[in-house]
């Protein structure tokens, strides 16, 4: 056993997950507050260094907010993908893992989400899928748009295959995958390529062929990777950090 696997669990952690826990059990839903100060200290039986140092775990967790002022207090939230993302973010950068390892992460997961979704995803699902191509179409000249509906696509096609996991591990790396932020631009020509394969994609998640979505999803981030070798090498050694 690791010297880390051994080590004690601070108090505050644990009252975290009892919170939590309080929260699911008691069927408290976003926008809901959490009982006062006082009373959390009485329920739980703890100091109250030691539930606020736990309430202010939570809300970096985006579990909660914490609301100063009369009326204020504890509310619940939704937690997101952003604190995945930043975890994600800071083992890659210690472990010196380089984009590369994100392109070969999105050739083994992104025809798998296609295949899902051709079968998983719902009507609704599939007119909004339809209406970022159609968005890509009209705003193909507008860099920003691309960007947008490009990582958009992608989001909802994770999301379509009613997975959280898949859904989830996207949102963290959604920050990354195109590597606008280690400096990828794309030009006209990339961005109509782009295009014409998410429609291709959609075309067969329509049709329910889910040996057509995976081939075309392949054959998209394929088209990916060939264009971030020949155009940015110096991007796919580049190591991923945490931060700007």
């Amino acid at each position: 056993m690791s010297l880390h696997a051994s080590r004690p669990q601070k108090t505050a952690l644990i009252l975290s997950r009892r919170i939590v826990e309080d929260i699911r059990r008691n069927d408290y839903h976003i926008g809901d507050r959490l009982p006062p100060e006082r009373i959390m200290l009485e329920d739980y039986q703890v100091g109250r260094g030691t539930l606020r140092e736990a309430l202010r775990f939570l809300e970096l967790q985006n579990v909660i907010s914490l609301k100063p002022g009369p009326g204020g207090g504890p509310t619940v939230e939704k937690p997101d993908a952003s604190t995945l993302a930043a975890a994600m973010l800071l083992l890659l950068q210690f472990e010196g893992a380089t984009f590369s390892s994100i392109v070969e992460a999105r050739m083994d997961l992104e025809p798998l989400f296609a295949r899902l979704s051709s079968q998983r995803l719902t009507d609704e699902g599939l007119d909004a899928l339809a209406a970022s191509v159609d968005q890509m179409r009209e705003n193909i000249n507008d860099h920003q748009i691309f960007l947008h509906t490009n990582r958009e696509f992608h989001d909802m096609l994770a999301w379509g295959s009613q997975n959280p996991v898949y859904g989830f591990l996207l949102d963290a790396m959604m920050g990354i995958l195109d590597g606008t932020s280690m400096g990828v631009d794309y030009p006209l020509r990339r961005r109509e390529a782009a295009l014409a394969s998410h429609t291709q994609i959609l075309e067969a998640i329509m049709r329910r062929d889910a040996d057509a979505s995976w081939e075309a999803m392949n054959e998209h981030i394929g088209q990916g990777m060939t264009y971030f070798q020949k155009k940015y090498p110096e991007v796919m050694t580049q190591t991923i950090t945490w931060g700007p």
